[in-house]
């Protein structure tokens, strides 16, 4: 028997939610640029440690507290690893891509979804799915534009951003087949990249304004507004019905670099968004008829 649609009022909540998502982590991206010069582990570092923060608080009000499952250390282990570098690799592309460019990159995290699943969760995509991975991967190569020099480098990181992302999520579904508490999963990831990122700090700590400071605590706050929202979004409606939502990021991302930044889409990276976008859509759209 297929499970019932969410009711219309929980749809519309998990969009909102998603929306709400999509904002703060586009607000993270513009935060971490607008922090200027600040060395990338610097960023990392500061904007986990107040998602850490943040998540600490949530857990001592919960009833397990810091109770994790002797099921989830390999698996917490590999999306922490895998979501550390992703989202160092992220920030390095934030501040030397368009910050619409390097948001787009790591939105293609659910393509790599696609095929991390397949040696993880024993998942065999449909041709669809496999058609739909090539596309999207056309469409990254209007906005990285391959050339023989080294100035596709941060491209090429913000690239592995978005797999490394992806991979992550593929882990954290693992988890939540064994029911691990998304919160947990969440302090694990921010303490290990606080950890990986603390040694750069101690060894080449470079000093902040009171005005970067606030940059990167707001980036955090950002960071953990989108983190929250996304979670809450799939307890109200399937990740199927409304993650194409998500890509709305990309969109107030584009907002920022023009309004704060002078930054314009080149036209080749405008066809990689629509290139992209429009295959999330189709994948999208495709799932809800077969539901149907």
């Amino acid at each position: 028997m297929k499970n019932p649609e969410p009711p219309k009022s929980q749809y519309a909540k998990g969009i909102l939610c998603i929306l709400a998502a999509a904002f703060g982590f586009s607000l993270m991206t513009f935060f971490v640029r607008l922090s200027g010069d600040v060395p990338t582990m610097q960023k990392a570092f500061f904007r986990n440690a107040v998602a850490a923060v943040v998540t600490v608080v949530l857990l001592l009000r919960s009833e397990e507290k810091f109770h994790i499952k002797k099921t989830s250390y390999t698996d917490i282990l590999f999306r922490c690893l895998f979501g550390t570098s992703g989202l160092i690799a992220n920030f390095y592309a934030i501040d030397r891509l368009d910050i619409a460019d390097a948001n787009m990159l790591n939105k293609l995290s659910p393509f790599f979804a696609i095929l991390v699943s397949i040696p993880l969760l024993k998942e065999v995509p449909t041709l669809r799915d496999i058609a739909a991975t090539v596309v999207a991967f056309i469409g990254a190569l209007f906005i990285i534009r391959p050339t023989a020099d080294v100035s596709v480098l941060p491209a090429l990181i913000g690239l592995y951003g978005g797999f490394g992302a992806g991979t992550a999520y593929v882990f954290v579904r693992r988890l939540g087949r064994t029911g691990e508490r998304t919160p947990i999963i969440v302090l694990c990831f921010s303490l290990f990249s606080c950890l990986v990122t603390a040694p750069f700090l101690i060894f080449d700590f470079h000093p902040m304004s009171a005005g970067q400071l606030l940059c990167l605590v707001a980036a955090g706050i950002a960071a953990s507004v989108g983190q929250f929202g996304i979670t809450t979004a799939y307890k109200f409606a399937p990740a199927k019905e409304i993650s194409v939502f998500d890509y709305t990021q990309v969109l107030f991302a584009a907002l920022w670099g023009f309004l704060f930044f002078d930054e314009i889409p080149v036209p080749l990276s405008i066809i990689g968004y629509v290139l992209i976008i429009g295959t999330a859509l189709v994948r999208w759209h495709n799932g809800r008829k077969r539901e149907s």
